[in-house]
């Protein structure tokens, strides 16, 4: 009988890292367990974590490198996949300068340290300033509004809160570990939910379902009733925050009366969530990861910071607090450009002397098709699929017909591997080691753990590092990339924490590097250039900004026409979250979609029958942007006159509805929530 090997490490299938222990047998992974001893997890595993198996040895695996010729594929090895991309680069760089190369850089890259830093190595090698990432869509406006409001980035700690609010957030789907421990542990804990949807979750408390895109004004509602009522936290707002006077004026726009109009609640909702909220300690508002996709989604994470702040729920175990991040090595290297989008975002770029690694990915189109502000004419995509993730689909696939070279590096042939030149085959988590530290970043929690080498590597697949110092030698920048083993990148990494590879994998569960303390505030600690808690942001208004939250109306932001708004009755938000899948990942996995088999539009009963929709019809959804046939779902917990439709079906692709304008003006993301559209049965 073949041995069995049980190896503890960590998934990262999506951005929480749960603890899992993985069953191998003759060098194959057989079966995925939870770790108990995990601090996060503790022992929860997803559908998607369960079907590790089925995802590395699926058969749609890309194998070896390929390149496109005839409009097929054929099979090439890596040294002519890596002469064929370091011959041209260097053609692109002598024609068009550096900065004609861009780098994208997808969710799992950005969470993964090996990935996003090598590919930060090789732009400032080469000298371009244009990596780009999801994360000119997706988080890093959270992170913004709370630098600006408390100089650093907080973290919500749900599990020993006493009242909890999922402001739309679905964690059944989103946070499973923690819908688990809410329903298993969470007794006595006040849960809210402010969704257009009633969520599972909300069966533990009361739900607000609240209009798509009335966030903004129902927050700065809910300050005035707490402040008009005396409710906020007059010690902590006197001592330590910059600005009250300011928001307290501010706010008398915002009566409950006049924010029931907007927000689709009573006035006497808003009074009695305002209340709750402040009068229960400690609390915490959970936003929606994807919450910052709107006009006034920065604006409206501010909002939840000054929420959190004048209750006095900041710096508070079960409230929001700060962590020490880990001392990881870093592989940038400067480059003076500034990327594209910059000039249009600072603050998105730089703020404070702090600058961002990314540039604002939604330039990029407008680069490559109009040459503005210069053309980009190679691109290279590694843990990503912007094909599909991007808004705008058909402009970005215009894009990539126009490049001189377009790269891919992928597990498997998605969208936008389709449209590339050289695809080039990736390892999976599971074949390569690496650093397990995100949970500063999304949990709150000084914790770091070894993420082991499962198998070896399917096919031809080569870790992303790899790729990058193979082809940063072909390059000429050798002594830039010194490393030779998995081992040596990891001993890089954590040399600054005081650890090695060998070190951390003494601890087969991981270790906590530090001691969480909540002494930012009271301590003095608060890096902002007032050292107070910035209500009122002098930085938002000097680069012309409004200084307190401002809400947008999507409609105007939509149409400048009122006769055209007319046209699109309906609400729609996109990117709702499935359990099975992971943005544009794992549907290739039948046991995966056996749980979520098609693609669906979710909408009131009573909505859909107004426009002659049954059940299970297809539908043709259009906003301004375009058209997508779907089929309907009935769902009576889904508020009436509200449709939502998830990311990331080929099939199916949403953002064939979406727009590259208009943007949040502050960070440029793009809105992909509180849209408007139209249905008909197709």
């Amino acid at each position: 009988m073949a041995e069995r090997k049980r190896i503890p490490t960590i998934c990262i299938g999506c951005v929480w890292s749960c603890g899992i222990i993985a069953h191998v047998e003759d060098g194959k992974l057989v079966k995925v367990e939870g770790m108990p001893e995990h601090p996060l997890s503790k022992g929860y595993v997803c559908p998607r974590g369960e079907a590790l198996a089925d995802w590395v040895y699926s058969p749609d695996r890309i194998l070896y490198p390929m390149k496109k010729e005839n409009g097929g594929w054929k099979r090439i090895t890596w040294d002519e996949a890596l002469d064929t991309i370091t011959a041209k680069l260097a053609e692109v760089k002598d024609k068009y300068g550096a900065h004609s190369l861009a780098i994208f850089c997808g969710s799992i890259g950005v969470e993964n340290l090996e990935i996003a830093a090598f590919a930060q190595r090789f732009k400032g090698a080469y000298g371009t300033p244009n990596l780009i990432s999801v994360e000119s869509v997706c988080y890093r406006s959270r992170i913004i509004a709370h630098q600006l409001t408390f100089g650093t980035f907080l973290l919500e700690e749900p599990q020993d809160a006493n009242c909890i609010i999922f402001w739309a957030t679905n964690p059944d789907n989103s946070r499973p570990y923690l819908s688990n421990f809410l329903r298993t542990s969470g007794k006595g804990k006040k849960i809210v939910v402010i969704n257009p949807k009633r969520i599972p979750i909300a069966e533990l408390g009361i739900h607000y379902p609240v209009r798509p895109g009335s966030d903004c004004t129902l927050a700065l509602s809910m300050m005035n009733v707490i402040i008009d009522e005396g409710l906020y936290d007059k010690d902590f707002v006197e001592n330590y925050t910059k600005g009250f006077d300011e928001l307290k004026e501010h706010v008398r726009k915002y009566p409950p009366e006049k924010a029931a109009e907007v927000t689709g609640l009573s006035a006497e909702q808003i009074r009695e969530l305002a209340r709750t909220y402040a009068k229960i300690k400690p609390a915490c508002i959970v936003p929606g990861t994807c919450f910052d996709q709107r006009v006034d989604g920065l604006y409206t994470m501010r909002a939840f910071a000054i929420l959190q702040t004048i209750t006095g729920n900041i710096d508070v175990k079960g409230g929001w607090a700060s962590v020490a991040f880990p001392r990881l090595g870093d592989l940038r290297l400067p480059v003076e450009e500034k990327p594209i989008g910059a000039e249009e975002h600072p603050i998105f770029y730089s703020f404070w002397g702090r600058s961002s690694p990314y540039g604002q990915t939604l330039y990029f189109p407008r680069a490559v098709l109009e040459g503005k502000p210069y053309p980009i004419k190679a691109f290279i995509v590694v843990a990503g699929n912007p094909a599909l993730s991007m808004p705008e689909s058909p402009t970005w696939e215009k894009a990539f017909e126009k490049l001189d070279l377009f790269v891919v590096m992928d597990m498997f042939m998605t969208a936008t591997a389709k449209k590339a030149h050289i695809v080039l085959p990736a390892c999976s988590f599971l074949e390569r080691p690496g650093i397990g530290y995100v949970y500063a970043v999304t949990s709150g929690l000084p914790y770091l753990i070894l993420r082991r080498k499962v198998i070896e590597p399917v096919g031809e697949a080569w870790p992303d590092w790899k790729f990058w110092t193979e082809l940063g030698k072909r390059m000429g920048y050798g002594d830039l990339f010194p490393w030779k083993t998995d081992e040596e990148v990891i001993d890089f990494f954590l040399q600054p924490q005081g650890f090695s590879y060998k070190k951390l994998d003494e601890y087969p569960y991981g270790t906590f590097y530090a001691e969480k303390k909540y002494d930012m505030v009271r301590g003095g600690k608060i890096r902002t250039p007032s050292k107070k808690i910035e209500i009122y942001s002098d930085t938002l208004k000097e680069h012309g900004y409004a200084p307190l939250p401002e809400p947008a109306d999507p409609e105007k932001v939509l149409f400048s026409d009122p006769e055209e708004a007319k046209k699109y009755p309906l609400w729609l938000s996109t990117g709702t979250r499935i359990l099975y899948y992971t943005h544009t990942q794992f549907r290739n996995i039948p046991r995966l979609r056996k749980g979520f088999p098609e693609p669906i539009l979710e909408i009131n009963p009573q909505t859909a029958k107004e426009y002659g929709v049954s059940d299970g019809d297809t539908v043709l959804v259009e906003t301004p942007k375009g058209q997508l046939r779907i089929k309907a779902k009935y769902a009576e917990d889904v508020s009436p006159g509200v449709c939502l439709i998830s990311h990331g079906w080929e099939e199916a692709n949403v953002n064939l509805l979406t727009g590259l304008d208009p943007k949040d003006p502050v960070t440029g993301y793009p809105h992909f929530k509180a849209m408007k559209c139209r249905i008909q049965k197709a």
